[in-house]
């Protein structure tokens, strides 16, 4: 027998009731018409009414006929299922005594005391569990720098209007232009107030038809209209265009205060067109965009079949420039620079052309876009640097000492082998380091800054010589010649073009002239197409130039029977 036994009737009772009393759950007590004997404190709390003013009321507090609709239903299930089963759970909302809504878990049971039916019931407050539940929900759907649904809600909402229209649903994807650039420069705080910004002035548009706007992460975005016609949609797109045309100004704290100017690039697909099926109209508006990114961004692509070919063409050109970086297709060409006094040879430029086993000899304009965008510039560097340092070789072997300008860029350099590879060129090749002049574009330097500047130091040190090439074309040359170890400054040919009746290009010519003597630096003028060009500049103070009036870009062997007819000239 235990101890419980033992106690009498009326402690029992007691007990009991205590204990209700303290649980947190809400227990009320109903008879068998389901109305309310006892409540315990908990009870009374939640819902904001006395156990006195609830004694013999029904369980909706009042008479049915002024109850809801949806709260009789209730009633009418809970009646049903405790006279079948003895038993009812039920998850659902209500407002309590003082207009708060509460999401409850309730439970009740059919019990029998001597022949006579009551009805237990606890109510949970579960307010608390699905507040957590809908922010997980929220984490799990939507974007938490922009709060715009990701890319699970808004496939999600496309395929379900895909199912429910009778209209034309246009499928936008969208990135902005430079944004790795641009996150770099900005910082983390910059780029993330660059993002928010950008949400901001889409949102401010409130564009017509727009069904979703989503964020996929990072530049990712994508639209969702419907209308009914999908030409509609093409004057908020230019919307959408005009509203980059206005500069975001960057907060104070952020690494520049420069305004910066959106650029976007957009790709389009339309239901059902070009595809009946969520899938098919994501991947070709990812077409459309991808085309517009590879055509230099900015602008608007609706889908249509010349992409496939496009895409297809550009698997192919992938797959030749790959094969031809393995098989030394590419070659360099050598454009002289001479003396402006003299005329002499004093080096070359090498530029890339590329010995296509089908179609000739082609200039970089075929295919320098295609080798940035599948990270190959590194593999056509390394390839061009071997032939061109093996040449200055046999140049030296000749008696010739003429250096060669190789060009170079951030993703050249930003690669961990780029030093080791043109040390070791020189060295096994016997090649002395002053005659292989490196020239760096200044997109160079603002892509990659700290690294790109310690692989210069690095080849300064080892003797190499290095140019700034298009002088004057971005908006921090002075302050890169101030940072960095340069020996040349490159004159864009956009300064030269007009040199002899352009007062501005004259003004802005002499100038550079004058820092590089300020600086101790040499100048090399580029694109020299007249005499008269040539005549202007040397009257200025500069000393050597380049361009298709002393010769265009020529093979290896037309360069050395140049340095030979000159050489027996002298």
């Amino acid at each position: 027998m235990s101890n419980f036994d033992t106690i009498p009737v009326s402690i029992k009772q007691q007990l009991m009731s205590t204990l209700c009393e303290q649980l947190e759950d809400a227990i009320f007590v109903l008879d068998d018409n389901l109305r309310y004997l006892a409540v315990n404190a908990s009870y009374e709390l939640m819902i904001g009414y006395k156990e006195e003013f609830l004694v013999g009321r029904p369980l909706g507090i009042y008479a049915a006929e002024f109850l809801s609709e949806a709260e009789q239903l209730i009633l009418k299930d809970i009646s049903k299922n405790l006279d079948s089963h003895g038993f009812y759970e039920l998850d659902f909302s209500m407002i309590n005594r003082y207009g708060e809504p509460i999401d409850c878990h309730v439970t009740y049971r059919k019990i029998y005391v001597e022949q006579t039916a009551y009805h237990v019931g606890m109510l949970r407050d579960m307010s608390s569990v699905i507040k957590d539940q809908k922010q997980v929900a929220h984490l799990l759907n939507y974007d938490q720098l922009t709060g715009l649904p990701n890319r699970k809600v808004f496939l999600s909402q496309t395929s379900d209007m895909l199912l429910d229209s009778y209209q034309e649903v246009v499928l936008v994807r969208l990135n902005i232009d430079r944004y790795r650039n641009l996150a770099s420069l900005l910082g983390p705080d910059g780029a993330n107030d660059l993002i928010k910004n950008f949400v901001e002035e889409v949102e401010k548009l409130k564009l017509h038809n727009l069904r979703s706007f989503s964020h996929f992460g990072g530049d990712d975005f994508a639209l969702l209209f419907e209308v009914k016609d999908a030409n509609m949609v093409r004057h908020q797109l230019d919307t959408l265009m005009q509203m980059c045309e206005r500069p975001f100004s960057t907060d104070k704290s952020h690494a520049t205060d420069a305004n910066i100017y959106y650029h976007i690039s957009v790709g389009v697909s339309c239901f059902p067109k070009d595809d009946n099926e969520v899938t098919g109209l994501l991947t070709k508006a990812e077409k459309a965009l991808d085309y517009v990114k590879q055509h230099g961004g900015d602008d608007i692509r609706w889908y249509d079949e010349t992409i496939e070919s496009a895409t297809a063409g550009s698997l192919e050109l992938e797959s030749e420039l790959r094969t031809a970086t393995t098989e030394g297709q590419f070659v360099p060409y050598y454009q002289p620079k001479f003396s402006l006094e003299t005329g002499a040879i004093t080096g070359f430029e090498a530029l890339v052309r590329w010995q296509h086993p089908t179609r000739g000899l082609l200039k970089p304009v075929h295919f320098i876009n295609a080798i940035i965008a599948h990270k190959l510039s590194f593999d056509l560097f390394s390839q061009l640097a071997i032939k061109i340092v093996k040449q200055l070789s046999v140049w030296q072997q000749q008696g010739f000492h003429q250096h060669v300008c190789i060009n170079a860029d951030a993703a050249e350099f930003s690669h961990p082998d780029f030093f080791d590879m043109v040390s070791t060129l020189l060295t096994e090749n016997d090649v002395a380091a002053h005659q292989l002049h490196i020239e760096v574009t200044e997109s160079s330097l603002i892509q990659r800054h700290d690294n790109v500047k310690k692989q210069l130091n690095s080849l300064r040190e080892l003797g190499v010589r290095l140019a700034l090439d298009d002088f004057g074309t971005g908006y921090a040359s002075l302050s890169y010649l101030q940072e960095y170890p340069f020996d040349f400054i490159k004159i864009d040919k956009s300064f030269i073009s007009n040199i002899e009746t352009d007062r501005t290009q004259h003004a802005i010519v002499k100038a550079i002239l004058d820092l590089a003597v300020a600086l101790d630096m040499q100048v090399v003028a580029e694109g020299i197409e007249t005499e008269q060009q040539r005549d202007v500049l040397l009257d200025m103070g500069c000393k050597i130039g380049q361009g298709y009036w002393f010769s265009k870009p020529v093979a290896a062997d037309v360069a050395t029977a140049m340095l030979i007819k000159q050489n027996c000239s002298e």
